[in-house]
């Protein structure tokens, strides 16, 4: 298959989805304007700084186990397609919710040297769907 010029460039710059580069440490490599948007860093103000930067406080120790055993590994429950939904922090504090793809960058020998993630901002239907779920439950006590 021939990659039409620009393509990459053009994908990587996007405004709409948030593409997300680490190291095999966790620290930021690469940080799109959809990241920026999305999250309210600046790509100064994320670069070489670790994931904690858009992770919630509480869930960082799970987050760290699973980055962890996919470096060391090579592998994720989530690297082939499927969409993880979780919380993320944005630059003023507020919680939103994000779903995200993740791809294992490898050097030639095939070792995992970091990865990149592309993020979605789902917040307004995760609470739409919160809504409606309580309107529902209220209904249902209802004769």
């Amino acid at each position: 298959m021939k990659i039409p010029p620009g393509l990459g460039e053009a994908l990587l710059q996007s405004a709409s989805d948030a593409i997300i580069a680490t190291d095999h440490e966790g620290r930021i490599t690469f940080w799109n304007p959809g990241a920026e948007r999305i999250f309210g860093f600046t790509a100064d103000d994320a670069i070489g700084q670790s994931l904690d930067l858009i992770i919630p406080e509480n869930l960082r120790a799970r987050h760290w186990a699973g980055f962890r055993h996919t470096i060391e590994t090579g592998t994720s429950r989530y690297g082939h397609g499927d969409l993880l939904s979780v919380p993320g922090l944005a630059r003023d504090g507020r919680r939103i919710s994000v779903e995200f793809t993740i791809v294992l960058l490898r050097n030639e020998a095939q070792e995992v040297t970091g990865t990149v993630a592309v993020m979605r901002d789902v917040t307004k239907r995760f609470e739409e769907m919160r809504e409606l779920k309580r309107r529902l439950a209220g209904a249902g006590g209802r004769s």
